[in-house]
């Protein structure tokens, strides 16, 4: 399974801000929207994520207030990222070991979406079910050997 394919089910409704945004702003788009995580965007190319771990760290940092810090002050400024050809095992590793709860798809330099460590889960979760489902099936399915008695059914 690849990203892209987690890209076609999810859909392809991004929200970004600019590095100049305030703060304040972000996270009310990201309170609005109900969503963890904002793309960063200046002149049509990725400069950052900002996600609900930067913004902590910054409200922390600033003695419990947002204040009048920018987005480019609180950002990730070099985000986790990966192309819509990447192998969904591949990210799940990359997502572990930096942490990350968020990742940007960019097909070169493209932004194509981004996926959230839910996203990877659910659809690892979806792939072992089907998976599951079709094994089962087989061995359900599965030939007597000629000359084999077949198998008892339980007593009920």
């Amino acid at each position: 399974m690849k990203v892209s394919d987690i890209l076609r089910v999810k859909g392809g409704t991004l929200f970004t801000v600019t590095p100049d945004h305030s703060l304040a702003d972000a996270l009310a788009l990201m309170s609005d929207e109900d969503i963890g995580s904002l793309v960063v965007m200046e002149h049509g190319d990725l400069v950052g994520m900002l996600t609900f771990r930067e913004v902590i760290k910054a409200v922390v940092k600033n003695g419990g207030v947002v204040g009048t810090s920018q987005v480019r002050e609180v950002m990730d400024a070099a985000p986790l990222t990966c192309a819509p050809t990447t192998e969904i095992d591949d990210v799940r590793r990359m997502m572990l070991e930096r942490h990350a709860r968020y990742m940007p798809v960019l097909n070169q330099r493209t932004l194509m979406g981004v996926i959230s460590f839910y996203d990877v889960a659910r659809a690892v979760v979806e792939s072992q079910d089907f998976e599951n489902r079709m094994l089962k099936a087989y061995i359900r399915d599965w030939p007597v050997e000629e000359g084999a008695e077949p198998a008892a059914k339980p007593a009920a």
